[in-house]
């Protein structure tokens, strides 16, 4: 998977970002989500037009803002490959093997900031499996892309640290990729091979209020406290070509993440209206929310021990000197990590 990206990456021409230019910015962009809570700040920027609003504050009125939903860490990381969206919010293991690649080149991918802290909850329906030690080859660990997406490095992570770190990649064989919503009603419904999932929330809270699911590790056990959970992938080329654009998307995501701190009860209508969300009630949603592992913030926070991990095992080869050689410069005003 990551050889194919290679040799894209080495032919790659990005059509749709070449045609921007500093004298006139892009009139449309398209920023990618993919499912679940941890993409609410992006559903209240859709919803209150917060890109466009802070576009026209800075002379871009006409700019016309394309949101569109993939199902996993892979699918993003083909779209920006191939010019087909400018922002998109993925896991920093995805930002550390591409900034790696391309670092240095003419299509250096960053991030522009984070979209939140949140953690990854792995749960079973096996109930044999109280932690990852118990793990068999009968069972199946549901991630949104194997070996790439951040759930994976966390189980990687959790794995060096119980056999150490020879051993990290020992339940790779076990994973299986699936997007939260089909990996949640697979382990629910215990109609799989499927009998584990690292999830994300609203998904994990679902799948633990299910009889005969819990709970095995939480990837706040194996970072060591509050993680971002998604960064804001982009191009540097990009950003360069469109900073009052740049500028826009960063402030919007600011707003979103402070209006969802301050009003968790009309943030909670939003995200039901924008899914359709129908298994949770409203009060349920709220709690989720304000739960106090979910940090809505725009702050990079223990990034680099996803990067310092990936590093230690090969997967990357370069090392950033800092958490902001991995971000466009409008987050450096960050008390990151």
């Amino acid at each position: 998977m990551i050889r194919r990206r290679e040799l894209i990456l080495g032919a790659l021409t990005l059509p749709a970002l070449s045609k921007t230019s500093l004298a006139q910015e892009a009139s449309k962009i398209t920023i990618v989500m993919q499912h679940g809570l941890p993409y609410l700040p992006l559903m209240v920027m859709n919803s209150m037009k917060l890109v466009e609003k802070n576009a026209a504050k800075a002379g871009l009125a006409d700019i016309d803002v394309d949101y569109r939903i993939l199902g996993g860490t892979s699918s993003l990381i083909d779209a920006l490959i191939s010019g087909q969206m400018h922002f998109g919010v993925t896991g920093v293991p995805g930002l550390a093997t591409l900034w790696d690649k391309t670092v240095g080149t003419a299509h250096e991918v960053r991030a522009l900031c984070a979209a939140q802290s949140m953690p990854y909850i792995l749960v079973t329906n096996n109930p044999a499996v109280k932690s990852i030690r118990d793990f068999t080859a009968k069972d199946k660990i549901a991630v949104p892309s194997i070996k790439v997406s951040a759930q994976a490095v966390c189980l990687q992570m959790a794995a060096a640290k119980e056999w150490g770190q020879d051993q990290y990649a020992r339940l790779d064989p076990l994973t299986i990729t699936r997007s939260h919503p089909d990996a949640a009603t697979a382990v629910m419904s215990k109609s799989s091979e499927i009998t584990s999932h690292y999830a994300a929330a609203p998904f994990y809270y679902y799948e633990l209020d299910t009889p005969g699911i819990h709970k095995v590790l939480s990837s706040y056990d194996t970072l060591g406290g509050a993680t971002t959970n998604g960064v804001v992938l982009t191009s540097k080329k990009f950003c360069e070509a469109n900073p009052k654009i740049t500028a826009a998307v960063y402030a919007a995501f600011t707003e979103a993440n402070a209006f969802i701190n301050a009003n968790h009860d009309a943030a909670a209508e939003l995200y039901i209206k924008t899914t359709g969300e129908k298994r949770a009630t409203r009060d349920e949603i709220v709690k989720m929310i304000a739960d106090k592992d979910n940090v809505w913030t725009t702050v990079p926070q223990n990034c680099m021990k996803f990067v310092d991990f990936m590093r230690s095992v090969g997967t990357v080869k370069k090392t950033p000197s800092s958490w902001k050689d991995l971000f466009m410069p409008n987050a450096h005003e960050l008390a990151g990590t």
